[in-house]
This record gives structure tokens, sequence and C-alpha cells, in this order.
């Protein structure tokens, strides 16, 4: 009985958490949404106070951060901005543009890219006159009618017309420069037609490989030339502006249509050329030097040189 009032007295004492089963977890969580709120609305204000040319060259920086350090422009480059920079030494200022000033693009054009663009559009033009051309001549019953005298190509001088012969209905008069009524009013249509594209025109009269020679000497170079002239008065007649022409010659039988039959009717032929650019130019190119020669020619014998004859 004596032991059991030394037997010990144990006490039992339960650890209260504070905040009970939630913790100070929550503390934390908050403080780091409050801070997060704090700088969005600090870059908001930022943003908002921000001039627009400061903007657009901050946005340019992140977006070309190498090309605009190395290169200048606005952003790192602008005289206003902390960092110097703008060239190939940050340190300095090269290349650098104040606001409010512009360079000036280099552009550099490809003549030969340019030249072909231009050959292109112009090839296409005179194909569309060719097809309006062949169009014309289907509508209008006078030119379908004398269909198979007129033929039309494309070659390297640009878009060529001709008006040839046929066995019983030749274009001008025997032996003669004179044209025949029909073949003034075929002219006359393709005047009209050739006035509406800006090229400039070429006429070449041909002859086949009869002999013919006059006692005065006149013979088929005078002949087809002669041709070729009048069939240029009678497109100006028609309407084309004499300023358009800018070649007529006679070739008499050095170039036949048929080379196999040198005595072919369609031999004897007009040719209209409706000129490209680079013929345009290589005549005109050939024109420049027979006047300073024939210049150089008059001065060396002691002469004026003398008027172009009217044709």
């Amino acid at each position: 009985m004596a032991d059991e009032g030394l037997r010990p007295i144990i006490v039992k004492r339960i650890k209260k958490t504070a905040g009970g089963h939630h913790g100070g977890a929550w503390k934390i969580a908050y403080a780091d949404f409050v801070t997060a709120m704090m700088a969005f609305f600090l870059l908001m204000w930022l943003l908002g106070s921000t001039t627009k040319g400061d903007l657009n060259g901050i946005s340019e920086y992140f977006q070309t951060p190498l090309k605009v350090a190395m290169s200048g422009g606005s952003g790192s480059g602008d005289s206003s901005s902390v960092i110097q920079g703008g060239g190939t030494d940050m340190t300095r200022r090269t290349g650098q543009v104040k606001k409010g000033e512009t360079i000036p693009e280099k552009k550099t054009y490809d003549l030969k890219a340019a030249k072909a663009m231009v050959e292109r559009e112009e090839a296409a033009r005179l194909r569309m006159l060719k097809g309006k051309m062949e169009a014309v001549i289907e509508a209008n019953p006078l030119l379908k009618k004398y269909k198979n005298q007129l033929l039309i190509d494309m070659t390297s001088e640009g878009l060529r017309i001709q008006v040839v012969d046929e066995k019983h209905r030749p274009m001008f008069e025997l032996a003669k420069a004179e044209l025949q009524p029909y073949t003034r009013e075929i002219l006359h249509v393709i005047a009209i037609v050739l006035n509406e594209v800006p090229n400039k025109v070429g006429l070449s009269g041909h002859t086949d490989s009869t002999p013919y020679m006059s006692d005065a000497g006149y013979s088929n170079w005078e002949l087809s030339a002669d041709r070729a002239n009048a069939s240029r008065r009678e497109l100006v007649m028609g309407g084309l502006s004499d300023d358009k022409i800018l070649r007529v010659v006679g070739l008499a039988s050095a170039a036949h249509l048929d080379k196999l039959d040198p005595f072919n009717p369609i031999n004897r032929r007009i040719s209209i050329i409706v000129m490209n650019k680079k013929t345009e130019e290589a005549v005109m190119r050939d024109s420049a030097s027979i006047e300073v020669e024939a210049g150089a020619g008059a001065q060396a014998a002691g002469t004026a040189p003398a008027a172009p004859a009217a044709q």
C-alpha cells in the first residue's frame, strides 16, 4: 500500500498549432499575389506614360535587337536613348538616326531585268495588235475578200504585215508605182489600226526576179522604192501619223518571200514592220551615224551638208 503512493504522475499536453488545420501558407500566397498585382499595375503605368515613339523603339529592339545594334535605327541608335549605338562600335554613335530624320534607301536597279520586262510588255502589245488586225480582217468584208494577200507574223524586228500580189490580182499597175483601188482601201484600214500603238513603222518594197530596166536606167530597185513610198503616202492619207514612219526602203528582188520560186507573184509585195524598241533604236543609231559621216564629208569638201530631200 505504501508503494502505491510513490507511482509517477504522467501529464499529457496537447500541442495546439496556430491557425488551425490551414496553417500560415495562405499568407505567403497572398503576399505573392499582391506583389504580382503591384508589378502589373506598375507596368501598365509605365506603358501609359511612355511616348509612342519610345514604344516603337522598344518594340523594334526586341524584334531585331542585333540588326538595330549593328546598323542603327530607331531604338538603340536614337539620340534620346540611354544606350549609344548603331554601328560596329557600341560606344559610338555611328549610324545613329535622330528622331524625325530618315535615311533614304539606296535602291539598286537591275538594268537587264528592267529591259527584259519592257521587251516582254512590248512583245505582248504587238501580239495583241496582231490579234486585233486578224479580227479586223475577219470583220471587214473588203479585207476578208483579200485575206490570202494579207500575211501577218512576228519577226525579230516586230510585227510584220505584208500585202502580197496574186497572179490575177496585183497591188500595183504593171511595172508602175500606181496603187490599185482595192490596195488603197486595204492600206487605209491598216493605217487606222497602226495608229493605236505608239510603235514606229517601217516600209519596204519588193519585186520578183523578172528583169526590168528602162532606157533611163530605171530598174527594180527604183520601182520597189517608189512602190514603198507610194504605200507610205496612202497610209498617211488613211490616217496614219506621218511622224510614226521611220524607214522607207526599196529592196527589189534581194529578199524573196518564196526563195524556191523567185518569179512567184507573192515576191511582189509591200512589207509593213511595226518596230519593236530594239529595231527602232538600231534604225535611229544608223541614221545618226549616216548624218555624222555626211557632215564630216561635207566639211572636208568645204561645203555645207545638203538638206535631206522630202519623200
